[in-house]
């Protein structure tokens, strides 16, 4: 989505830690792992431990966790959803808006008047399929007992496609290097036990929308884009929105 909005989004992300705003979003993934993977112990459910991964990389407190996966195998639990929406944005952009809900209905009609308000517009399902790629995207702290060029060539029997190296910002001002795999969508799980038999911790581990052709904006443009995308990731039912930015 671009480096300019990715620093934002890091920024952003680290103030809805600090709000408990980021929480609730994670325990429903978390909630939704459990019940699809049938059952509430990680080394049993594999989808269950990558949401956990993701939830602890963002300080999720454990009891939180614990609560979360508790709630999938209550008898009234809610049918938690995950829906995605196509959208169209200000200045040409292209939005996947991922969403986790007990309520399709209240979601699209809120999701749709965030759009409208915003410069933007609710396309028909399918409209971006071959605009954008999905990949399992995988991330962990760089460190120097790892050698790229042998884990690179390790990964690619597990369907790597790419690694790259890159920096995420902190709050001490300082950035974190990082180790960033790509993978083709279809190849999440075996990426996933790959690096975990080589006892490569994974601070985060989704399924993300790559741009087949990104946009690049000057900073105004870029700034009305960024007000849709908060705006829109406000709502407790919409996961992470992914665009076309370069």
């Amino acid at each position: 989505m671009g480096r300019a909005f990715e620093y934002r989004k890091a920024a952003k992300l680290k103030r809805w830690g600090q709000m408990s705003r980021l929480f609730p979003k994670l325990g429903r993934m978390i909630t939704i792992a459990a019940k699809e993977g049938g059952s509430p112990d990680p080394e049993m459910n594999a989808k269950l431990r990558t949401a956990i991964a993701n939830a602890k990389a963002q300080n999720m407190p454990k009891e939180n966790i614990e609560a979360a996966i508790k709630r999938a195998f209550e008898k009234n639990a809610a049918d938690i959803k995950e829906i995605a929406y196509e959208a169209k944005g200000p200045h040409g952009t292209l939005m996947y808006i991922e969403c986790a809900t007990d309520n399709p209905t209240r979601t699209v009609a809120n999701v749709k008047a965030t759009l409208v308000r915003n410069g933007g517009e609710l396309l028909t399902s399918g409209s971006l399929d071959f605009m954008f790629s999905r990949k399992a995207v995988f991330e962990f702290d760089k460190c120097d007992d790892i050698d790229l060029e042998e884990l690179e060539l390790d990964l690619i029997d597990y369907g790597l496609e790419e690694i790259e190296e890159d920096k995420i910002p902190q709050e001490n001002g300082k950035d974190k290097e990082i180790i960033r795999v790509y993978g083709d969508y279809k190849d999440f799980g075996s990426l996933s036990k790959a690096l975990e038999e080589r006892g490569i911790e994974v601070s985060k581990a989704q399924l993300q929308r790559i741009p087949n052709t990104p946009l690049e904006l000057n900073e105004e443009q870029m700034d009305d884009v960024t007000t849709l995308v908060d705006k829109l990731e406000e709502d407790d039912d919409v996961q992470v929105v992914y665009t076309n930015l370069a």
